[in-house]
């Protein structure tokens, strides 16, 4: 991927003005890490610019449309398909300044936020007013609003909250050209007109530039409690988180680890269950403190039967916080199973989970290839890293062979390519195996209405 060539001087002029002192660099050296993302792939960008005003972004957005310069959004570019690489070149404009908390309001149930506000940053501040912003990704810590919306992030908590789109009320966007774009507002309820907030969350930068999001608050939970248990098998757990909804359980966050993911943490932290377990389950529940008190018992009963080899329980956030922060290392804890690997999220229906994760441990062993598989099994998404040595060839063509055979097994559960990550640069390719000729038409005529000349995160998503 070699981008565009570099910008003109009437461009740079232009960046130099609207954009002064260290809010524009065009040089190689101060660009070189805005061209790659969570996926490790790369392209040069032909500038950054991180604008701090609705207004700067107006402007940038109007020349862009006129000189048919490529727009590239960025938050903390922890997204694992590529969706921030600038595989055509063009102008990378960072979130980075456009941070500030901008109200939160406990009467109407909603914070407005600019899209470079890191996740657990607003969730801290929600915390000291007792209010609760639900989507809860992995990375929370360190990605931002901007970057979940756009790609509609999911989370441990979706299960029972849901993903990101059911939780942004309103966009303000900046179209092509500059036009400003007020989309829903502040009401959680609201069907007047067609839903653009919800086209637009999941969009992956492909329609319009975010400036200002207004999300959902519920009121914090008072109590919540975690319990971890280990069965001999992946199968015996996914039996067991039958049994959980069976039991009238509805967890905030029910996670799978599989045998090798467990594997991948022990071997940089120290971990409580023993080496005999091949599955792992994390639930939590949340209310207060009497229902949580008696949806453990009900836990505790229904994962019973499947046969577990070890169970942890937690009734305190001191206690409850070390589970989950076992479950949250397990992207950098992968890279001690490889050096390399390929990063799909798949999504099954719920009662096909036994047969995808079967299904992948197979072609793993056919392609001789190190899978971890874990994920959100309360609504069907897997996390699959196929786990190799991308400088032995072999080895390389093994792991693309396996992630190609992972996908289409799930679709033939009728399941889909992506759950919560996207589609990007990664996915692309496979994206009519799933959308049919009349869907993706559809889809590129819609793109065209917000984005006539073709700008916006080019060569992405569909």
């Amino acid at each position: 991927m070699t981008g565009s060539p570099p910008l003109s001087p009437a461009a740079r002029r232009f960046l130099a003005q609207c954009f002064p002192g260290d809010a524009a660099v065009t040089s190689p050296e101060e660009t070189l890490v805005y061209g790659t993302d969570a996926s490790r792939r790369f392209a040069p960008a032909s500038a950054v610019v991180r604008p701090e005003t609705l207004e700067q972004v107006r402007e940038l957005l109007a020349f862009a449309q006129a000189e048919r310069i490529p727009i590239l959004p960025r938050g903390r570019a922890t997204n694992t398909v590529g969706d921030c690489v600038p595989v055509t070149g063009g102008i990378v404009v960072s979130t980075a300044r456009l941070n500030r908390i901008l109200e939160i309001d406990a009467r109407d149930f909603v914070a407005v936020v600019e899209p470079g506000v890191v996740t657990g940053d607003l969730q801290a501040a929600l915390a000291k007013e007792r209010l609760f912003y639900a989507p809860d990704p992995a990375s929370v810590k360190f990605s931002t609003l901007g970057g979940n919306a756009a790609t509609c992030a999911g989370g441990m908590r979706a299960v029972k909250y849901g993903v990101t789109r059911d939780h942004i009320l309103g966009i303000e966007a900046v179209l092509p050209g500059g036009d400003l774009l007020v989309a829903g507002g502040r009401t959680h309820k609201n069907v007047v007109g067609l839903d653009l907030t919800r086209l637009l969350v999941g969009s992956e930068g492909t329609l319009a530039f975010f400036t200002k999001l207004t999300v959902k608050l519920l009121p914090l939970p008072v109590a919540t409690a975690t319990l971890a248990v280990a069965y001999p098998t992946v199968d015996a757990a996914l039996s067991a988180a039958d049994d959980v909804f069976r039991a009238g359980i509805l967890p905030v966050a029910l996670e799978l680890l599989g045998r090798e993911a467990m594997q991948a943490v022990a071997a940089i932290a120290a971990v409580p269950w023993p080496d005999a377990a091949g599955a792992a389950l994390f639930i939590r529940v949340d209310g207060s403190p009497e229902a949580v008190a008696a949806d453990l018992r009900l836990l505790t009963a229904a994962t019973a039967p499947a046969g577990p080899v070890w169970s942890q329980a937690a009734a305190t956030p001191e206690a409850e916080e070390p589970l989950w922060e076992l479950r949250r290392l397990l992207n950098p804890a992968s890279f001690k199973a490889a050096p390399d690997k390929i990063s799909d999220d798949v999504t099954v229906p719920r009662g096909r989970l036994r047969e995808a994760a079967a299904g992948i441990a197979a072609i793993g062993r056919e392609q001789r290839v190190r899978i971890l598989v874990f994920g959100h099994i309360g609504d069907g998404n897997l996390h699959v890293n196929i786990m190799h040595d991308a400088a032995v060839a072999d080895e390389r063509d093994r792991a693309l062979t396996a992630r190609e055979r992972v996908l289409m097994l799930c679709l033939g559960l009728r399941g889909t390519l992506s759950g919560e990550h996207g589609v990007g640069l990664s996915k692309l390719p496979f994206l009519d195996r799933q959308l049919d000729a009349t869907h993706r038409t559809i889809l590129s005529r819609i793109k065209a209405v917000f984005d006539p000349a073709g700008i916006m995160n080019p060569e992405k998503a569909y």
